[in-house]
């Protein structure tokens, strides 16, 4: 005795047809965060980059993290090396 269900047939000629799921939950979907301008425009197309891996799959998101993490970390080092208004000299009298 066989307890396995029975195959299904199809009429001589015709191919079975798979139903295919429109929604893959396994596909890139944009998360729809929300990127708030800053003001600055250095800042502001790193942020914009992160936009990117709305596009990828999981695995690439890594290289576009990395990558704007990268130009934030410089833009925010360029702010300390512009240069400010010049230090105050010492009056006359105090000079070492």
């Amino acid at each position: 005795m066989n307890d396995s269900a029975p195959e299904a047939t199809t009429p001589a000629g015709e191919e079975a047809v798979e139903a295919v799921d429109e929604h893959d939950p396994a596909a890139p979907a944009p998360l729809a965060v929300p990127r708030t301008p800053t003001g600055n425009a250095d800042v502001d197309a790193w942020l914009e980059r992160l936009g990117d891996a709305d596009h990828l799959a999981t695995d690439g998101h890594l290289e576009v993290y990395e990558d704007v993490h990268r130009g934030l970390r410089d833009a925010l080092t360029a702010l300390d090396a512009r240069p400010g208004p010049p230090a105050p000299s010492p009056p006359y009298g105090n000079r070492s």
